[in-house]
């Protein structure tokens, strides 16, 4: 059941990191504006499951007036709100928590923080480290997000309590193409299951300023300016959806076969051949495999 959105307020960031599932990068459009998120408001009140609203992106603070518009939105709708950051804007202890005062009494009730090597290297100076401490000391229930380079030693996933090669980098978007070299990598007949999203029922999905509803970054079940919300919850059947119908059946590697790919090559994991499939159709699948920049274009 549907219960979260995740906004994606803008595809700009302030950094282009290497592992982006996004390719986001300062030269990135697709922002949304002030009218935008009230429709937006508007159709998610249509949906009386969804409880939770996320802010991220890109990074929401480029477009700070929108942000906390947005903010006073959630609260309005008597719904919870969370906000993914790099933390660029962290500049000083100080300085941090003048940016986040006024979203006091907005009833956050998650502030991420993307604190590691990819974003700085300054560690417990890092702007992450900086916005972390200022959202304690305003009391916002507060965690840091923080992903390691890839190895080529299996880590443990402690929320699937599974291993993972690469330090929990999911490797799609950019980590796709740049993270993966020198890993292990397996024959892609055996990637056969998704294995970090809901896709038949998901709980929550993200949603970008072009309309997109992505089940996963970069695959579309609908466009919310053309279609209501509320039609496209009510009316998803994910086994007939040509992309997360193969992906629900048969993994990545039941999406290459579905899709008419035979590949020679190996793969570092099950979203390192989807993303990779994904990338090779896009062009075919506008529709559904959008926004084309989510893919590098």
């Amino acid at each position: 059941m549907l219960t979260a959105i995740h906004i994606l307020l803008t595809y700009r960031c302030t950094y282009e990191c290497d592992h982006c599932f996004l390719h986001c990068s300062p030269r990135c459009e697709g922002t949304f504006t002030l009218q935008q998120l009230r429709e937006l408001f508007r159709q998610i009140a249509t949906v009386p499951a969804i409880d939770t609203v996320y802010f991220e992106g890109g990074e929401p603070f480029l477009f700070y007036a929108a942000l906390l518009a947005g903010l006073r939105m959630v609260r309005d709708a008597g719904l919870r709100p969370g906000i993914v950051t790099n933390g660029y804007w962290a500049t000083s202890l100080e300085d941090a928590e003048l940016w986040l005062r006024p979203m006091l009494g907005l009833g956050i009730v998650d502030f991420s923080v993307s604190d590691d090597a990819f974003h700085s290297t300054k560690g417990e100076s890092s702007p992450g480290a900086i916005a972390f401490s200022a959202a304690q000391n305003l009391g916002f229930p507060c965690s840091r997000i923080c992903i390691h380079h890839p190895s080529t030693t299996p880590a443990c996933n402690p929320a699937k309590g599974q291993p993972v090669t690469g330090g929990r980098v999911l490797f799609k978007g950019r980590a796709a193409e740049k993270l993966t070299a020198g890993l292990p990598l397996r024959d892609y007949h055996e990637l056969t299951a998704c294995p970090h999203e809901e896709l038949a029922d998901p709980e929550r999905v993200h949603v970008d300023a072009y309309g997109n509803v992505h089940v996963c970054q970069g695959i579309s079940i609908g466009n919310v300016w053309t279609t209501p919300l509320s039609d496209l919850v009510s009316n998803y059947c994910p086994d007939r959806h040509p992309i997360v119908g193969p992906l629900i059946t048969a993994g990545p590697a039941g999406l290459a076969e579905s899709l008419g790919l035979e590949l020679a090559e190996s793969f570092v994991d099950e979203c390192h051949l989807c993303y990779t499939v994904r990338k090779l159709k896009q062009s075919a699948c506008p529709q559904t495999l959008t926004p084309p920049q989510v893919y590098g274009f």
